[in-house]
């Protein structure tokens, strides 16, 4: 790897600045000679000199800029960098006179008296003792936030940690820090564990110290709830903690106990075995389970029958309900809890409606969303009624510190009578929670989903909890209406579900299968049917219509490099299109993406609305790219969003996407790589999840042997979780005060 080219200078102008990561893009005067620069630099003003290590890149559209990767600062040291410096209200209360004013007492001395002898500034003409002491407390606010940042450069931790870390602990950040390096790693200020541990080793902090177990405990806890689980049996978690951290069983029971003490883990006791949660999780599944237990008691089945108001319903429609829809119908307007569940064609969307036209003739105020933006427009598309994602239902607001909270909660519930959750089995424990937190205590809850689809991205596997547990009413439509047997799609994917083989042969449906066991024929099979056959054949757009779903992210058929392949063959480089490079893609204008976390902040517009938050999973357009002003403006659906070109990391191609990515989305074709080694991925509800995402076409691509390998694979995805056991407990005993014996 070639060495990083290095530039001093003097900062000219502030071409843009991110308050909360540090990245800005300035102009540099590197010894008479403009320079524009970009990277995460921290809180930079005008007149300050830079010393920057990095490398030039080539924007297509404003040229060579400098991208810095490390920076070291110095505060401006002749008297016109300084009045610059001042004059740029990088201290409240200095404008441009007073910052002449300043200078012209001073001199090339005035930062070293302002930081260090602050009252001499009543030494300035017509400088008030109250004046004085206001620029006093600024100028040593800033000197200390300098100071942190200076510090912690020295360590290799970037500017964006310490401005948090100085946000929390003020002029006592370094001490704090100094004494627990591990306090980097709360979610407030967002380290990684590992980069952390070499600032700690630096500090020469012991292995076996509190703080460094404490931590490493909770990083364990975080880190597998990432994959999935809410909990974790305290023998894995001793076992796992102990290799990771090098340390002894003792030690990490020592430690293990300090952390049980402080209360950021909980121990629960499930049979003879311990669970350890991080703490949010352990509430959201202890809430969900007594909110449940009361929401059961209290709605109480009522009598009343509803068959005639169905039978009015079926005529008014002009349809007739199968007997398990009528079922369902009744249950929901007789019952405070339903979950409704069933595979493709089975009539959900039809007593959906339903119900909630059933309960808005009753003058019932009946809400309806889902996980995400894609499925709530489904949704809402299928039964013509509004639908909202959840996180747009219960709204966010934000602490002073960053942290975020859903406005709608026990204080301040939800308006409605009836909500109605589609694509349930998308739902993590976490958002479920904050879900019944919102509700007012006699609101109907109608759960909707696909238990033979994949759990949730997020921590937990709620609904097969729920159904499993027995806490809810539940009917599971079965039948496949004959409308919906025309479509292989449909029969196919009951087939799989089933553990049958589906039909491979038919060419003249929605459903058809391309033999190939050449990697790079079925490459090409794929990017020509994508950027050429099915446009031709069918219209669709190859972005907007047709979406290529992977089960694994890696090899020749994976996301990666199907995304780099469908992005050379559906939008390659031109001279008129900036680009902007990330640590995976080079993203250019006209590049469809998706969003890969949650970010609550980015604000929005569609048709003259505004709101914020752009999910896990959404998917958008790249309008345009401003290297100068360092964002990027992106089409999600409609809604328009103005991009920090910093959060690319945030952002992945998305002209090929996983099942995972895809659940709650419906396409009108997809293609489906089935050809390659992803044996952990071979199982029967992953190809059951990604057929189902197809809505008028589906293309498979590969070996009948994958296919059938995938089929006879039921492995149902394990997630440690205590929520089912709880549910369990709670219906044995109708008693909270038993479930508080289960836990210490």
């Amino acid at each position: 790897m070639a060495e990083p080219l290095h530039i001093e200078g003097t900062v000219e102008n502030i071409l843009f600045r991110n308050e909360e990561n540090g990245y800005v893009v300035l102009d540099l005067d590197a010894g008479g000679e403009p320079v524009t620069v970009v990277g995460e630099l921290g809180d930079i003003d005008e007149g300050e000199c830079l010393s920057l290590y990095g490398e030039y890149i080539t924007h297509p559209r404003f040229g060579p800029q400098f991208q810095a990767e490390s920076c070291e600062r110095k505060l401006p040291n002749t008297t016109d960098s300084i009045r610059r410096y001042l004059a740029s209200g990088v201290i409240k209360g200095i404008g441009k006179v007073l910052a002449g004013k300043i200078v012209d007492t001073f001199g090339a001395r005035t930062l070293e008296i302002m930081e260090n002898d602050p009252m001499r500034l009543m030494e300035v003409r017509g400088m008030s003792r109250s004046k004085c002491e206001e620029v006093a407390n600024e100028a040593k606010h800033i000197f200390a936030l300098r100071s942190v940042i200076s510090y912690f450069e020295n360590y290799g931790i970037k500017s964006r940690f310490a401005m948090r870390a100085f946000r929390v602990w003020g002029d006592q950040c370094r001490d704090v820090i100094e004494n627990n390096p591990y306090l980097m790693c709360l979610e407030e200020i967002g380290m990684q564990f590992k980069n952390v541990e070499s600032y700690a080793r630096d500090l020469r902090i012991p292995k076996d110290a509190q703080c460094r177990i404490g931590a490493g405990i909770t990083h364990l806890l975080r880190h597998n709830a990432g994959l999935g689980h809410t909990c974790l049996p305290l023998d894995r978690l001793a076992q796992t903690a102990c290799a990771f951290l090098e340390i002894s069983e003792p030690a990490f029971y020592n430690g293990y106990q300090e952390e049980r003490k402080s209360g950021t883990i909980v121990e629960y006791i499930k049979g003879e075995r311990e669970f350890v949660y991080l703490k949010e999780y352990y509430q959201a599944e202890r809430y969900i389970t007594d909110r449940i237990g009361v929401m059961r008691d209290f709605g109480a089945r009522n009598e009343d029958d509803y068959s005639e108001m169905i039978t009015q319903a079926e005529r008014s429609k002009g349809i007739q309900y199968a007997e398990l829809q009528r079922e369902a119908i009744q249950a929901a307007l007789s019952r405070g809890l339903l979950i409704l569940t069933g595979g493709p064609g089975t009539g959900k969307t039809t007593t959906l409606n339903a119900i909630i036209s059933l309960y808005e003739k009753q003058g019932f105020r009946v809400m309806i969303a889902a996980p995400t933006g894609r499925a709530a427009k489904r949704i809402s598309d299928l039964t013509g009624y509004d639908a909202k994602t959840i996180h747009r239902l219960l709204e966010v607001q934000f602490d002073p510190a960053g942290g975020q909270k859903f406005i709608h909660n026990e204080e301040n519930p939800l308006a409605c009578d009836v909500l109605v959750i589609d694509e349930m089995s998308m739902v993590d424990v976490l958002l479920f929670s904050h879900l019944l937190r919102a509700l007012t205590l006699g609101c109907k809850v109608i759960l909707v989903g696909d238990s033979d689809q994949l759990p949730s991205v997020g921590a937990g596997n709620l609904l097969r909890h729920l159904l499993d547990s027995g806490c809810m009413p539940v009917i599971a439509l079965k039948e496949i209406f004959r409308q919906a047997q025309q479509s292989c799609i449909v029969t196919n994917a009951h087939k799989i579900v089933g553990g049958e083989m589906p039909d491979l042969t038919r060419k003249d449906n929605d459903f058809f299968f391309f033999h190939r066991q050449d990697f790079p024929e079925a490459s090409e099979l794929l990017l020509d049917l994508v950027s050429r056959r099915l446009p031709n054949a069918y219209s669709y757009s190859p972005t907007r219509d047709i979406q290529v779903i992977c089960p694994s992210r890696r090899g020749v058929l994976g996301v990666v490099e199907l995304n780099k392949a469908l992005q050379s063959r559906l939008n390659p480089p031109t001279a008129e299109k900036a680009e902007v490079k990330s640590a995976l893609y080079q993203f250019r204008e006209g590049d469809k993406v998706m969003q890969t976390k949650n970010n609550y902040d980015i604000t929005w517009t569609k048709d003259g609305e505004n709101g914020t938050g752009i999910f896990n999973g959404d998917i958008g357009h790249i309008r345009t790219i401003n290297r100068r002003r360092g964002e990027a403006v992106i089409d999600f659906d409609g809604r328009i969003t103005v991009y920090p070109l910093m959060l690319l990391e945030q952002l992945e191609l998305a002209y090929a996407i996983t099942v995972h990515k895809s659940q709650g989305s419906e396409f009108e074709a997809v293609i489906i790589p089935l050809l390659g080694k992803f044996e952990k991925l071979s199982y029967r509800n992953l190809l059951y999840t990604a057929v189902t995402r197809a809505k008028r076409l589906l293309i498979l691509i590969g070996s009948p042997t994958k296919v059938e390998q995938m089929v006879s694979n039921n492995r149902r995805t394990n997630r440690y979780s205590c929520l089912k056991h709880m549910l369990e407990m709670s219906m044995q005993t109708g008693d909270d005060n038993e479930m508080d014996k289960l836990f210490t």
